[in-house]
């Protein structure tokens, strides 16, 4: 930029001289020819070299929860049981902790129709939603489980997490009842993965 006012003096300059009027012409007129390539040298450089901030506008925050289902302390009528050798299924109602231990913060529930251990993670009839009620956030998500893989798929949800997508893993953690036969003893531990287009969230980030 600098050296284009030069130019520009140099023109100023050039026309106020005494020489001749050819000669006068001759050397503006270069001298315009070359300040406008510096322009448009200058504009390219400009447009290349400036940050690209339409770009980083297209990436969608995502959210990594870490929670656990497990019994709660005090039985419920909510769940029925069903032995393996017989259906193989039950529907549950459990509660969503922030850690393994009993005395977790809970923070909200989880239910849903499962079937037994051994093909938990790969029966596609899977189906759970995840309640949560806490001062940070309230809102629920729907996972579905993918056929042969060992990952759900987040399919939706309300409130703090409406629109969410992603993916969810569950981990058996420990058995409280070493006499059941069922997957409802056991614990898990609740991977989520999440994304929410087009804006971002603050939850309970693990």
């Amino acid at each position: 930029m600098g050296l284009l006012l030069f130019f520009l003096h140099l023109l100023f300059y050039l026309s106020s001289v005494g020489e001749p009027r050819e000669f006068r012409l001759a050397v503006q007129s270069q001298l315009l020819e070359l300040a406008v390539s510096l322009a448009t040298i200058a504009v390219i450089l400009l447009a290349v070299l400036s940050p690209v901030s339409h770009n980083k506008s297209h990436s969608k925050p995502w959210l990594d929860l870490s929670l656990y289902i497990q019994q709660p302390q005090i039985a419920t009528s909510n769940t029925h049981l069903v032995p393996r050798e017989d259906a193989g299924a039950f529907i549950f109602r459990r509660v969503l902790t922030e850690g393994p231990e009993k005395t977790s913060r809970v923070v909200g529930r989880a239910q849903g129709f499962v079937i037994p251990t051994e093909q938990f993670q790969q029966s596609e009839f899977n189906v759970m939603y995840l309640s949560f009620d806490t001062p940070d956030c309230s809102g629920s998500l729907s996972v579905q489980a993918l056929k042969d893989k060992q990952e759900f798929k987040v399919i939706g949800g309300t409130g703090s997490f409406a629109f969410a997508r992603g993916v969810a893993l569950f981990t058996k953690t420990h058995d409280y009842s070493q006499q059941s036969q069922v997957a409802a003893a056991a614990t898990y531990h609740v991977k989520l993965q999440l994304e929410f287009p087009n804006h971002s969230t603050k939850l309970l980030k693990r």
